[in-house]
């Protein structure tokens, strides 16, 4: 529950918001990830590793996907 539940009129509203805090710390966290993922690419060998996963989590979706659809087992 939140604290603006137990407000009544008469009381000031507070200037931090709960939501608009929450939201702060998603664009914050969102940031963050952004600055390490543009990190982890510039290094060479993460690079690397970073493609051989994409690759390889292809390989597996399209194996699925010709494994289920087109053969049918």
């Amino acid at each position: 529950m939140t604290d603006f539940d137990f407000k009544r009129g008469r009381e000031p509203v507070p200037e931090k918001w709960e939501g608009f805090a929450e939201l702060d710390r998603a664009l914050a966290e969102n940031r963050l990830t952004e600055y390490r993922w543009k990190k982890a690419w510039a290094d060479p060998i993460n690079r690397i590793v970073m493609i051989f996963v994409f690759v390889l989590l292809a390989a597996f979706v399209g194996y699925v996907v010709i494994s289920d659809l087109i053969i049918g087992h």
